[in-house]
């Protein structure tokens, strides 16, 4: 009788646990952007500067070598209106109120007029080439982000093998689990380190693209000036 009673309240209790099992759902894992990022260990670091870095100075070259490529197209028919008045002044206003790098090396020839053209054309040759060289300052930082931000991927590759070697000796196994860290760490760091140089590698190159763009707007107008120049005197 006694046996029975246990039986059967083993079988209630065992049934009425199966229903709970089944209702429950399974727990699934879920690892944010951020969260796998900490995984690339403390080489991250350098890793998040240098793409910080890379951005900020893409921003700011760009602005300023828009800036400077900033063409007026009847800068140069008002800057001779100007000077045909012998008004060299009024000229070199229209330039100052338009600032931008072609309007500097035009102002740099309206100073040098009454002498002669070859010492007009060095002086403006002269100011282009400090117009150019503003342009391109600081824009090497994004050339030396580009080279070194792969090699500090590199660098967390070589710390993530070591990790996965050093946690299989202090277990002297090998499971999943004891390599997972290292390959996270291996991983990462190389993706980061070669999405950032990739970016700044392209960034540099393009912000190039401009400062020809602008170099060329800056030959043809200083030529087109020297032209008017002679076109007056004859």
């Amino acid at each position: 009788m006694l046996l029975t009673l246990i039986l059967q309240i083993t079988e209630t209790a065992t049934g009425a646990a199966i229903p709970t099992v089944a209702q429950e759902a399974p727990k699934e894992d879920t690892l944010s952007l951020f969260d796998l990022l900490l995984k690339g260990g403390y080489i991250m670091i350098p890793i998040g500067i240098l793409s910080l870095v890379s951005i900020y100075v893409l921003i700011e070259k760009y602005l300023n070598i828009k800036k400077s490529g900033k063409y007026n197209s009847t800068l140069l028919e008002n800057v001779f209106e100007q000077i045909k008045k012998g008004n060299l002044e009024g000229a070199s206003s229209i330039c100052k109120s338009n600032p931008s790098a072609i309007s500097n090396v035009i102002d740099k020839g309206i100073s040098r007029i009454g002498k002669p053209i070859k010492e007009i054309e060095t002086a403006m040759e002269g100011i282009g080439k400090l117009e150019v060289a503003k342009m391109e300052k600081n824009l090497s930082i994004l050339g030396i982000i580009a080279g070194i931000a792969p090699m500090f991927g590199f660098i967390g590759t070589i710390s993530g093998v070591i990790k996965i070697f050093y946690n299989i000796s202090l277990a002297d196994n090998i499971s999943i689990g004891l390599i997972s860290g290292g390959l996270y760490e291996k991983m990462i760091t190389s993706a980061a380190g070669l999405v950032v140089g990739v970016f700044a590698f392209v960034s540099y190159h393009y912000l190039n693209l401009m400062i020809d763009r602008n170099i060329y707007k800056i030959e043809a107008s200083s030529i087109e000036f020297i032209d008017m120049l002679q076109d007056a005197k004859s």
